[in-house]
């Protein structure tokens, strides 16, 4: 009888990935809000760089003074000076880059909280279509490969292009003609970022979505792993990850391969402005344009470029993998959310109505097929049928989240697609076998479905569910912290909570999608009394995962192949003696020998 999701996702429609142009939009957004942040930072940065940039002309000045036989004191105070310079770089160059990180990590922040905002935003359907793999790929992989960029590789480039810029302009103040030999290196400079930019793009867009796709096949194998191993498909889900995991093994070491061009040329580059640079270093010093060392400085300039250069080249790589993964975030952060109706509806009543209902995942596969139905207010209502025979899917189009492909489903006599958010909350509950425990303070969990409620409240619905005995006996009562870091619930307690939420949020319309799968033969006897105090005196439609559940029913609604083939109380349909009746018959045979 266990059904997990009998509609299984068609082809996996990605969420999407902004443009450059976009991306480019949305960083400068966010950053305008920061606009004093971001100055303060240049401003301190550009003088930092310029105090640095004295210690290639005071090393000038002593190799002159030791040239010419100096006298001692002026040697001494150059070096002073130069002592003097290391510390007030060291102390600007710190404080600078702190601002940086600080404006980097306020961004990232900020893009953060939009793309959970729009996230949650997100139709259901949508996410279920791109898959759980993608989203989750984009809020974690993602989100750290940004993090990583701006905490390190930003601060280091703002710090290199300042150091390239203003050392190029002081090695013009030397003599312009050093300037002209240093720039020589630049052709080849920018054909290679050229070179590596048109590979890595791409490149780094791919592997994002190969890690994404990976990640998918991780999470679908371990998630069905019991059904995996029910019908021997070990295998077949072994390849299929070893076949992803090879993709992505493949992009990395194409990476690699690319990465090591990069280097090979950048070092070219370096040889020939080098090389340029002595040459004219020499021919003007036996022009007698210039000292040994001036050209000493000039010589050092360069040199001191080796590093903020290549640093900021090779940051290119960091920058287009973290590029590919903003453009990413910001590609579901521009997702259209759906708009709520101008005057949203209001549900009259809540008696669920079906007519000619027809739905497919994919065209030409019905997985729902001309169903009709109706649950009458306060009738609670039990759906039973072997796996896939479109019982999740029937309760997914009650609770709106996706719209059927033909027919109609009225609840209250408006389409549930149709209800403005704040009415839906009010009036549809959906509980699945896959609830979440949220992080925190139990008594803060439960507050989810009621902000308002007061202690006494929280305990009578507990206690409606049986609940409040076991939460009162956690270390600290209600305060225990839960979830993720927390103290650990079992699966009953799991979806006893989430029971005592529905209690709390009181909605007219119930919709529990195998709410007692995931406990234990007791626990599951205990939740289904829970689960019958918790609907009491609402309409309630509920995938049974238990016969025993749906025999307390007011009526069964038994379906095969996406029709209902059978409808009546437990007792008239064990004495027709058609489908349902050899439900309850192999179940009831299963219970008795412990199957």
């Amino acid at each position: 009888m266990t059904e997990s999701r009998e509609a299984p996702r068609a082809e996996s429609a990605l969420l999407p990935v902004a443009t450059p142009a976009r991306t480019r939009a949305t960083v400068a957004e966010l950053l305008r809000s920061q606009r004093a942040l971001a100055l303060t930072a240049l401003a301190v940065m550009v003088g930092s760089t310029a105090v640095g940039l004295l210690v290639q002309p005071l090393l000038g000045r002593i190799v002159d003074l030791a040239a010419d036989r100096g006298a001692v004191d002026a040697i001494t105070t150059t070096a002073a000076l130069l002592v003097a310079v290391a510390v007030a770089q060291g102390v600007s160059a710190g404080y600078g880059l702190s601002l940086v990180s600080r404006l980097g990590e306020t961004t990232l922040a900020r893009l953060r909280e939009k793309f959970v905002e729009r996230a949650l935003g997100l139709p259901l359907d949508r996410v279920e279509k791109a898959g759980a793999g993608d989203l989750t790929a984009r809020v974690t992989a993602d989100v750290s490969l940004i993090a990583e960029a701006v905490r390190n590789a930003l601060p280091e480039l703002a710090r290199s292009l300042l150091t390239i810029v203003l050392t190029l302009g002081a090695m013009a103040l030397l003599d312009w003609r050093f300037l002209l030999a240093a720039l020589l290196a630049v052709p080849v400079q920018v054909a290679t970022a050229r070179w590596y930019v048109a590979r890595a793009v791409p490149l780094y867009a791919e592997q994002r979505v190969a890690a994404g796709a990976q990640q998918q096949q991780l999470l679908d194998t371990v998630a069905g792993a019991s059904a995996v191993r029910a019908f021997r498909l070990e295998r077949e889900h072994t390849e299929r990850v070893t076949e992803r995991s090879r993709s992505v093994v493949a992009l990395t070491m194409k990476g690699v391969r690319l990465v090591l061009g990069f280097y090979s040329r950048l070092h070219i580059a370096e040889y020939i402005g080098l090389a340029a640079v002595l040459f004219t270093g020499y021919w003007l010093v036996r022009q007698g344009s210039a000292s040994v060392g001036t050209a000493t400085a000039a010589a050092l300039y360069f040199h001191s470029l080796f590093t903020p250069v290549n640093a900021a080249l090779v940051l290119l790589d960091d920058a287009q993998s973290a590029t590919a993964g903003l453009a990413r975030l910001v590609g579901v952060t521009d997702e259209p959310v759906p708009e709520a109706p101008a005057r949203p509806a209001g549900a009259s009543g809540v008696e669920v109505t079906l007519r000619g209902l027809k739905h497919a995942y994919r065209p030409g596969h019905l997985v729902l097929n001309d169903l009709d139905l109706t649950v009458r207010q306060g009738e609670r209502v039990a759906l039973v049928g072997a796996s896939g025979a479109g019982k999740t899917t029937l309760a997914r189009l009650v609770a709106g989240i996706q719209p059927p492909t033909a027919g109609t489903v009225l609840v209250g006599g408006v389409p549930p697609t149709e209800l403005g958010p704040a009415v839906a909350r009010r009036t549809i509950a959906l509980i699945t076998q896959e609830t979440h425990v949220f992080a925190g303070p139990l008594a803060d969990d439960l507050r989810l479905a009621a902000p308002d409620a007061t202690e006494d409240e929280l305990r009578a619905a507990l206690d409606r569910v049986d609940a409040l005995g076991w939460a009162e006996a956690l270390p600290d009562g209600l305060a225990t912290v839960v979830g993720d870091g927390g103290h650990r619930l079992t699966g009953a307690q799991t979806q006893a909570l989430a029971l005592a939420r529905l209690v709390l949020a009181d909605p007219p319309l119930v919709i529990l999608d195998e709410a007692t799968a995931e406990a234990g033969s007791a626990g599951a006897r205990v939740l289904e009394k829970a689960v019958a105090r918790a609907v009491d005196g609402r309409t309630a439609l509920i995938v049974a995962h238990r016969l025993s559940q749906a025999a307390t029913a007011d009526r069964i609604v038994v379906m095969e192949s996406g029709r209902i083939v059978e409808t009546g109380t437990h007792d008239q349909l064990r004495a027709a003696g058609g489908p349902y009746a050899e439900l309850w018959a192999a179940w009831s045979n299963s219970r008795a020998t412990g199957s």
